[in-house]
């Protein structure tokens, strides 16, 4: 339920222009800074929360009812939340569902996160929009003593995430073999067995359910850190190539990664992007990217096959986009959205390298685009 008027602020939520939002804090006590973006997603406040690719934002949850059916482990897409915060119009409830293992704000507590509710989401969202995403510093005092000059100050003082690289942040330490396959009643999380196609994934802060579809697709796969070199992807003889998601600037990624993807491209190995690893794909193959204004984040956004005329539901989360303008010869746009025009899929016209914006293993759909993963192991059987 939203906070009472009565209720002495305990958080307190400072953007860089000086405007200020007061609420109820929960999670982790202290201090943040961020970018600031929205989520229109009605299901998934976990998933979002351990979504690599949220490193270094706040997350406004355009959906009132955040905690109501708690956290538990099988949702996480990452061993913990990455997102430095998270702001909500009304205050965290007791979790009502038979699969919770704890509360939100216990779990956000013990991760370290903060949470501010009681806040007029609605307004934030328009602010972000008409603004842009605002450098904001979170704070949560239980006692509600707040510096407001030092917040401000904090968030002015924030870099942004402009040329800023953060898959070196969020990507594996080692390489490792993975196996699970998608969720299904009623047997939960089931392994791949048997041999499989030989998948290298190329972890920018890839999501697990990611990996869970490639599995499920019938892919071996080795996760290798983001830093991998062309040498280090070509000595496992991969059959295929997959790029992942991730957070931060593509340009500054991409001095270390696009190298690496013009080796394997002179291969003519099959390769697979989905969103930071559209991207690097991309700038790979000669394009451009872009920040903008707000980004996409959420589970209802309409994308459309250019090639078929079918139209997605999709799940994105991004804030930098690549400019289909400065897409080369011999490159084909597959899909755009329809609330902007901006590009969501690329692929060669004359092999079998793609990538998608939006993520399929989301499920908004919720199996409009898992397609995409069956496209990659055709492509690998193909050549097989």
């Amino acid at each position: 339920m939203p906070a009472s008027p009565t209720d002495r602020p305990t958080a307190c939520l400072a953007l860089a222009d000086g405007t200020l939002f007061y609420g109820q804090g929960f999670g982790a006590a202290g201090d943040t800074v961020a970018e600031l973006c929205f989520n229109t997603a009605m299901t998934g406040y976990q998933e979002i929360m351990t979504d690599p690719s949220y490193a270094g934002q706040v997350v406004t949850f355009t959906f009132p009812h955040v905690g109501n059916v708690g956290v538990n482990p099988e949702d996480d897409e990452t061993a913990a939340p990455v997102a430095a915060g998270m702001v909500v119009k009304w205050d965290p409830t007791d979790p009502s569902n038979w699969r919770a293992a704890e509360p939100l704000t216990n779990w956000l507590a013990k991760q370290g996160r903060i949470g501010i509710g009681g806040i007029d989401t609605r307004r934030l969202t328009r602010a972000i929009r008409q603004q842009g995403a605002p450098h904001v510093a979170l704070a949560h005092d239980p006692e509600g003593k707040f510096d407001i000059e030092k917040l401000v100050a904090k968030a002015r003082g924030f870099c942004g995430l402009e040329g800023l690289d953060l898959a070196r942040e969020v990507t594996c330490a080692q390489s490792y073999r993975w196996d699970e396959m998608r969720w299904a009643w009623p047997e939960g999380y089931t392994r791949r067995e048997g041999p499989g196609h030989r998948v290298v994934a190329i972890d920018y802060g890839a999501k697990r359910n990611i990996l869970r579809c490639l599995a499920s697709a019938g892919c071996e796969v080795t996760v290798l850190p983001a830093t991998a070199t062309a040498e280090d992807v070509l000595a496992l003889d991969p059959e295929g190539v997959f790029l992942s998601n991730g957070p931060g600037d593509p340009a500054a990624t991409g001095e270390y990664a696009v190298p690496m993807i013009q080796s394997v491209l002179e291969r003519d190995i099959p390769i697979f992007g989905i969103c930071l690893g559209h991207q690097m794909l991309a700038l790979a193959l000669g394009a451009k990217t872009v920040k903008m204004n707000h980004g996409h984040h959420g589970a209802n956004h309409p994308v459309k096959d250019l090639e078929t005329g079918k139209v997605e539901i999709t799940s994105m989360n991004h804030g930098f986009t690549v400019d289909s303008q400065t897409l080369p010869q011999g490159v084909k746009e597959t899909h755009v959205s329809l609330f902007d025009g901006s590009n969501c899929g690329i692929r060669m016209a004359d092999r079998p390298v793609f990538s998608v914006q939006y993520h399929p293993e989301a499920s908004p759909g919720p199996q409009d685009s898992y397609y995409l993963f069956e496209r990659f192991a055709a492509a690998m059987a193909q050549r097989a």
